[in-house]
């Protein structure tokens, strides 16, 4: 099933729920038809929106602003930088760490899985707190 069959899914599933909804705000990450990246970001009824990168729950307002200034660019004057699957995961694990020092409900180990087109998905477990 593609990732966007899976999306179409997800959404017409939470939508059959919008006057009881589940309240969960999902974040559905895959590969397209080409083997590209893709990134779909939910609200609570199952509206949805492609986008580059997405955020959920308590620590969302101190990873967004992060994501958007490393890997979305913006308010900076240079150009947009070609990262590579190891320097997204490095920048991740910064965030996260940064956001479980500020956010009490972050929890305590992120799992971060890697999709590459032509190799299995490659997951990696990162702890937060060593406290």
């Amino acid at each position: 099933m593609s990732t966007q069959s899976v999306a179409q899914l997800l959404s017409t599933t939470l939508y059959r729920k919008r006057f009881f909804p589940y309240y969960a705000f999902n974040v559905l990450g895959g590969l397209d038809a080409e083997g590209n990246g893709v990134v779909y970001s939910y609200d609570a009824i199952g509206s949805f929106e492609k986008t580059q990168y997405s955020s959920t729950g308590s620590g969302q307002a101190y990873i967004i602003p992060f994501l958007d200034n490393v890997i979305g660019n913006n308010n900076r004057q240079q150009e947009k930088p070609v990262l590579g699957a190891e320097e997204v995961v490095e920048l991740l694990k910064d965030a996260f760490l940064s956001c479980g020092e500020r956010d009490i409900y972050t929890g305590d180990q992120v799992q971060i899985t890697v999709l590459r087109k032509d190799t299995a998905p490659q997951t990696i477990y990162f702890a937060l707190k060593a406290d």
